[in-house]
């Protein structure tokens, strides 16, 4: 495909372990490992006990967030990939089975001069 990077938004549903912080964490790094991304920092923030968690993994080739909502069962990722050498959907499936998601919805944008030149 011929645009500079993919912007994937995913709602993934019936999560469990969507306020232990160090869970959240490996799911993010299992996340970078899967999609080839070159990690270079590291942000969780906790609300507290039984609450949500928002984190960042900042990437060379751009970010992977999370915000979880566990008395929904709930989390929103945000996964924005450049480069082309990156596996997106993989990284997807990572924090996806980390959270053990029963269902998830996604949708992906092209993103980048060439994107927005179509």
């Amino acid at each position: 495909m011929d645009f500079d990077g993919t912007h994937l938004l995913a709602d993934l549903f019936g999560c469990t372990g969507l306020d232990d912080v160090a869970r959240i964490e490996r799911g993010l790094r299992a996340a970078v490992t899967a999609a080839g991304a070159t990690l270079l920092d590291l942000k969780l923030h906790s609300f507290g006990p039984e609450q949500g968690v928002t984190g960042v993994a900042l990437l060379a080739e751009s970010h992977i967030s999370i915000h979880t909502w566990p008395e929904r069962d709930y989390a929103a990722i945000d996964i924005f990939l450049c480069g082309g050498r990156e596996h997106i959907e993989a990284a997807l499936a990572a924090i996806a089975g980390a959270l053990c998601a029963e269902r998830v919805s996604q949708q992906q944008i092209a993103r980048g001069y060439r994107a927005a030149a179509r």
